[in-house]
């Protein structure tokens, strides 16, 4: 099987030379025996096709995932675990590490284990795989270590994009000159925008922050009873705090990737995907209007904008724009764009907590090194009612300081304007 890489796939490709992993990281109390963990990998690999392929950019019109026969089984690393903050370390090492090796699959796992308790970080790169991916792949490699009998069952890949779209959506003249007309639009556009990077690349960081149970039990109490989400509450936050900390620099913005699934029903929940279609949403500057005002303006504004996503044309649509895919990855790498931060909120983990021969003790929210010149991200999730953050960036865009003092800012606003919510 051969399948040329889906636009967004292609994306976070970016080139052969340039990694972009994903990392998620499951923390155990209990016991995990080699032989278990080694069969739940090779049954996770045989279920999932894309974990069977390899990357091939030599041929002409590439990037395909190609099926490898030969392909290995997916490795583990296994090193001792000295402390809280080994994951953090691996997982920044992992980031700058190709998937490139002679039938070489795109997953790797790290053991980082002790005597009672092993952290599990698996790793993929980006354009195999989004969020729900991640929550899918942890899932069932907790299930077959605690019961190695259980069976996965495979589903075949897809070919083309026009396999993912429902038979109610028609190709028709006008679509296909609209098509055409964005692609030129888009030629254009990028052939008068920058590509080359002012700034050489500096270091890549991750910020990690968790909130107790009380803390997250009064967030969502609070949210809801202020008529919003904490997704809305945590956006307000983060923008306001990017405002204080960068003043002038900063712009009022966030981007939010959407799970592309409650929209293509043809991609599964246990199907691995990776692109994802976004929304831009921006803080109202008016003084006068409350944070949780405002937060209930931009839960208003992201249910809009979410409900008027056109995915299926999208993704239809997003084929007509590979001849200019190396020139928007280059644009990227170069930009600092108009957003200050890619917000995603993966919410409630449906991950269980307790197994027959462990207990996971905590889920870290994902973390991700991008290339690009504005490469700040901020991933939430929720697990054992404790919201856990992860903020990623680089040095030469958002120093280190700033990042934390954007998280300490904006947890300040959050809790602070708990409190005031409270009192009045």
């Amino acid at each position: 099987m051969k399948r040329k890489l889906i636009i967004g796939e292609r994306v976070m490709y970016v080139d052969a030379i340039t990694p972009v992993n994903c990392i998620f990281t499951a923390k155990i109390r209990g016991v995990i025996a080699p032989e278990n963990l080694r069969a739940a990998l090779d049954k996770i690999q045989h279920k999932h096709p894309l974990l069977r392929m390899q990357i091939d950019d030599q041929q002409a019109g590439g990037p395909y995932f190609v099926l490898n026969e030969k392909l290995k089984v997916i490795p583990v690393r296994v090193l001792e675990r000295n402390g809280e903050q080994d994951w953090l370390h691996e997982s920044k090492a992992e980031w700058d590490k190709l998937f490139d090796g002679e039938n070489e699959p795109l997953a790797r796992v790290v053991w980082l284990k002790s005597a009672e308790v092993s952290d599990l970080l698996f790793v993929l790169p980006h354009c195999i795989c989004d969020g729900t991916t991640l929550v899918t792949l942890m899932q069932e490699l907790l299930f077959l270590l605690d019961e190695p009998g259980m069976e996965l069952k495979p589903y075949a890949s897809f070919l083309s994009v026009k396999e993912l779209l429902a038979s109610s959506f028609s190709v028709s003249q006008a679509k296909i000159l609209k098509a055409r007309l964005f692609s030129l639009l888009g030629r254009a556009f990028f052939y008068f925008k920058p590509t080359q990077r002012k700034v050489a690349a500096g270091n890549n960081y991750v910020v990690h922050w968790r909130l107790d149970q009380q803390e997250t039990v009064e967030l969502v109490e609070r949210s809801k009873a202020a008529g919003t989400t904490v997704h809305a509450a945590l956006c307000i936050a983060v923008m306001k705090a990017f405002e204080q900390v960068r003043g002038i620099k900063a712009h009022g913005k966030v981007i939010c990737p959407v799970d592309i699934r409650q929209f293509i029903p043809e991609i599964k929940n246990d199907t691995m995907f990776a692109f994802a279609p976004i929304v831009e949403l921006e803080i109202d500057k008016n003084a006068e209007i409350d944070f949780w005002t405002k937060a209930r303006m931009l839960k208003a504004d992201l249910n809009t904008k979410v409900g008027a996503l056109k995915v299926s044309e999208m993704l239809w649509m997003s084929e007509y724009f590979h001849a200019i895919v190396s020139r928007m990855v280059r644009f990227l790498k170069a930009t600092e764009g108009t957003h200050d931060v890619t917000l995603s909120n993966m919410g409630r983990l449906r991950i269980a907590e307790n197994y027959q021969n462990f207990e996971v003790l905590a889920i870290h929210s994902p973390t991700v090194a991008f290339p690009w010149r504005n490469p700040s991200t901020l991933i939430a999730s929720t697990y054992k009612n404790k919201m856990d953050f992860t903020l990623m960036s680089n040095d030469t865009f958002l120093t280190e300081q700033e990042a934390r003092l954007i998280q300490a800012e904006t947890m300040n606003l959050l809790f602070e304007d708990l409190k005031q919510l409270s009192v009045a």
